[in-house]
């Protein structure tokens, strides 16, 4: 592979993505900071640097996945950030679930350097990013969209150009919109269900073979049906997403009512404590009250 990649977020979604594009013969820096994910990753197989700008300088294309949108803003724009580093001509993938705004903002503070930017946030949970299935939704010029889609290809099976800059975190923010209240329609009539003296796991098995199927209700609905809420994806990104959403829907003028009332579960179930455990735990909320997450 021609191009040299860095990856700076080496979290529970940001190491397997990092590991998809080093299988796929890219040569891979990475920061030095933490020891552990590094080693994980295949010390032997990439390259260490100490700051953001140290990763950009070693890199055609630097690749960001990181919690939220002030931690994007200062690896990419600080002192000792991206920005510093790379070079014009060189390409930004931002992979993490930001606010659009933002976005569009740090897009065009790297433009100003003849850098260019995408926003290329991210769906199908660490299963998908160990697997490469993630679906990647992508934001911004389409040169730099087809110089990137190569590392998109190696990281996800479902790779769309949405539009400009920005359009990727808004196609995310309406992800997670669908999402969050597909979970909670399935945990409220498995809820039902159970009050109603039937069997919850043969509701679902039939709701399955109907029109309201979905992967929420194959997968969460069979967590829910356990009760085990280890999580896939944690109750607090959700949280920080359903801002997300409802800050975009205010600044577009576009109504979110049944949104607004799993955001309002989201936050009962992170304020008391579950916010490690799996967003499926928003069952917990409806049946009993927002539960705690275990000790240890």
């Amino acid at each position: 592979m021609g191009e040299r990649v860095g990856f700076i977020g080496l979290g529970i979604m940001g190491r397997p993505m990092a590991r998809r594009v080093l299988d796929a013969g890219y040569p891979l820096t990475v920061p030095s900071l933490i020891s552990g994910p590094i080693e994980e990753l295949d010390a032997a197989r990439s390259s260490r640097a100490p700051s953001p700008k140290h990763v950009a300088r070693a890199s055609d294309i630097t690749i960001t996945m990181l919690p939220d949108t002030p931690d994007v803003r200062s690896v990419v724009l600080d002192a000792d950030g991206v920005i510093e580093g790379a070079v014009a001509g060189s390409l930004v993938l931002d992979m993490s679930t930001i606010d659009p705004g933002p976005t569009r903002a740090i897009a065009e503070a790297l433009d100003e350097r003849g850098i260019s930017m995408l926003d290329a946030p991210v769906s199908g949970g660490e299963r998908g990013a160990i697997d490469g299935t993630l679906s990647i939704m992508v934001g911004g010029p389409e040169d730099a969209f087809a110089r990137a889609r190569p590392l998109f290809d190696a990281m996800g099976s479902t790779v769309v150009s949405i539009g400009p800059s920005g359009a990727g975190q808004v196609c995310k923010a309406c992800n997670q919109l669908v999402v969050a209240a597909n979970i909670e329609a399935v945990a409220e009539a498995l809820v039902l269900a159970e009050r109603s003296g039937v069997d919850a796991a043969r509701v679902r098995e039939a709701l399955l073979g109907g029109f309201a199927g979905s992967k929420v209700l194959e997968v969460h609905g069979q967590r829910m049906l356990d009760r085990t809420y280890e999580p896939g994806f944690r109750a607090r990104l959700h949280r920080k997403d359903a801002r997300i959403v409802l800050d975009a829907a205010r600044e577009a003028g576009a109504p979110v009512p049944s949104f607004e009332r799993v955001a309002e579960q989201l936050d009962q179930l992170v304020v008391s404590g579950g916010g490690e455990l799996d967003h499926s735990a928003l069952r917990q909320v409806l049946e009993t009250g927002p539960p705690h997450a275990p000790a240890g």
